[in-house]
């Protein structure tokens, strides 16, 4: 869960400039950038409007059905305090929930003495364990689609925060403190998407 603010994820090349020249077309970053935020907008959009548990279920298995590759492909490149950019923190957040959710667990468990308002504020339960970290990630993501957008960003905020503070407690090796730091500022850019999307700045 780093922050490419800091440290930019690798970007998947589906085509090269080159390959797209030679299959007849061309590499267009401008059109790039609009389809980052139209494709971000469009699926907030979609999921808030159809009021379809179905259709909900299936955007937040989103990694699933067309790979983390892609998803970054198409948002991990614009600024962190973007609807793409909140888009594709949240959906990292969940991947890496779905897939280590021991680590997140005992990372957050950990990190609950410290942040115990923020604890209250991202909605596990208690003890916070797999099971649970599971859950409350997934009801974050849902409630991107069928919610508050700005209580699923603050909701993922304070559990970002959680998280780091329990893996600077806990962590171990060198990349510990960075990882916390990468986490904690993950969580100051979910937060100020909250504050963004009530004012109707978040684009």
């Amino acid at each position: 869960m780093s922050n490419e603010e800091r440290r930019p994820p690798r970007r998947p090349a589906f085509f090269s400039p080159s390959a797209l020249e030679a299959h007849g077309g061309f590499y267009d970053p401008t059109e790039a950038l609009h389809a980052a935020h139209a494709t971000a907008a469009v699926l907030v959009r979609a999921g808030r409007a159809a009021d379809d548990p179905d259709l909900t279920n299936r955007l937040i298995e989103l990694v699933d059905e067309i790979g983390l590759s892609t998803v970054a492909e198409l948002w991990s490149e614009r600024p962190a305090r973007t609807l793409p950019g909140a888009l594709w923190r949240l959906y990292v957040l969940h991947e890496w929930v779905r897939r280590a959710p021991e680590q997140a667990s005992r990372e957050y468990a950990a990190g609950v003495r410290f942040t115990g308002p923020n604890h209250a504020v991202a909605g596990a339960a208690e003890p916070p364990g797999p099971d649970e970290v599971r859950r409350v990630s997934d009801e974050i993501l849902r409630g991107v689609f069928d919610g508050d957008l700005a209580v699923a960003l603050e909701r993922a905020a304070a559990f970002c925060r959680v998280v780091s503070a329990g893996r600077a407690d806990i962590g171990e090796g060198e990349d510990t403190a960075e990882g916390a730091a990468n986490v904690l500022a993950m969580a100051g850019d979910l937060a100020a998407c909250a504050e963004l999307w009530r004012t109707g700045d978040l684009a």
